[in-house]
């Protein structure tokens, strides 16, 4: 019984592992991940989480909308060729018509209600995904005015 208990023991202590040990072993932690990212990455990351929250109703998962009712955003010439109109309606809303993509559209988009951050991070989430362009930046989105 001695001996079991001393052979518990014994790999009770070898099994321990540091912090340092333990992260060597299971790659670096979810924030050290994330810091590690590119703003960019990052940004897309936030605007899909916005995305589908406040977009994905009327534009759909895929980013297609509806012909005739709300625009699609894939791909979308609207995104890429206007683009501070495009900041504009994510920031202030969009009353009037619009041609996307050569066809007309003419709904209406409530503000959302969103700070600078979130909505470069949406817009980036939606050119990113669908349009590849240039990363829109807060500075960009703060100079756009109503």
């Amino acid at each position: 019984m001695k001996y079991l208990s001393l052979l518990l023991i014994i790999f009770l202590f070898s099994s321990c592992k540091n912090e340092t040990e333990y992260q060597s072993e299971i790659g670096s932690t979810n924030v050290e991940k994330e810091v590690s990212q590119d703003p960019l990455t990052l940004s897309v990351k936030r605007g899909k989480e916005i995305y589908g929250e406040l977009c994905i109703t009327c534009h759909l998962p895929s980013g297609k909308g509806a012909p005739g009712a709300f625009p699609p955003l894939n791909p979308s010439d609207w995104l890429t060729d206007r683009r501070t109109e495009s900041i504009h309606a994510v920031k202030y809303g969009l009353k009037g018509e619009i041609v996307v993509n050569g066809q007309p559209y003419n709904s209406i988009m409530m503000p959302l209600g969103l700070d600078d951050q979130e909505v470069a991070d949406v817009m980036n989430y939606t050119i990113q995904t669908w349009n590849k362009g240039e990363m829109v930046t807060v500075e960009e989105v703060a100079a756009v005015s109503e």
